[in-house]
């Protein structure tokens, strides 16, 4: 596998190393040895999969505080995306920071995106589907989001939003909710005494 990483540290594109012969071809998309050799967690918890239907499709922007902060491997296993993740590191350079890849089955690149990011993407064409690989259990009362047109953001998606869910539509404004953020995303280490 091919890990670069992005501008936002700990956030890597991932893209197969193909290996050829008269049958096809053969790539690993995870190696546990591999992620961690490049500092990654690599424990998966759940892996999940989502069919989106039509072009325009947005998820997110959605995260989980710790003590449960996700992280995700995510692919486009059909289709093509175009994949957002911020920075929600308070003490991080890159806070509030985003990149954007396009993800899709032609591709085949994956995104690992760390604890503490937001994380959306909008389906490019009809009849998508992403692979998530989680790596905490989803708890509800840890979920939380951000507008995917917060102002603030300045999230440029290459297409207009034609579905998303209501849920997605309710998050309230980084000015809103950013102080509770802040709060909720440090880490606080002990040290002893």
């Amino acid at each position: 596998m091919i890990f670069s990483e992005t501008i936002l540290k700990g956030a890597y594109i991932i893209e197969p190393n193909w290996h050829e012969d008269p049958r096809g071809s053969f790539a690993r998309v995870f190696c546990q040895q591999e992620f961690i050799a490049h500092g990654l967690k690599p424990m998966v918890a759940q892996a999940n999969i989502a069919s989106n239907l039509k072009r325009g499709t947005l998820r997110g922007i959605h995260y989980q505080f710790p003590p449960e902060a996700e992280t995700k491997y995510v692919r486009c296993t059909r289709g093509a995306i175009f994949d957002v993740i911020i920075d929600l590191r308070p003490e991080s350079p890159s806070y509030l920071q985003h990149i954007g890849v396009e993800l899709s089955a032609d591709n085949q690149r994956g995104l690992y995106v760390p604890e503490r990011f937001g994380h959306g993407y909008i389906t490019l064409v009809d009849d998508t589907e992403t692979s998530y690989m989680m790596g905490t259990d989803y708890v509800p009362s840890l979920q939380g989001g951000l507008l995917y047109d917060d102002p603030r953001l300045a999230l440029r998606w290459p297409i207009p939003v034609e579905t998303i869910s209501d849920k997605d539509t309710q998050w309230k404004l980084l000015d809103e909710i950013e102080d509770d953020l802040i709060r909720r995303m440090t880490i606080v280490e002990i040290v002893d005494a």
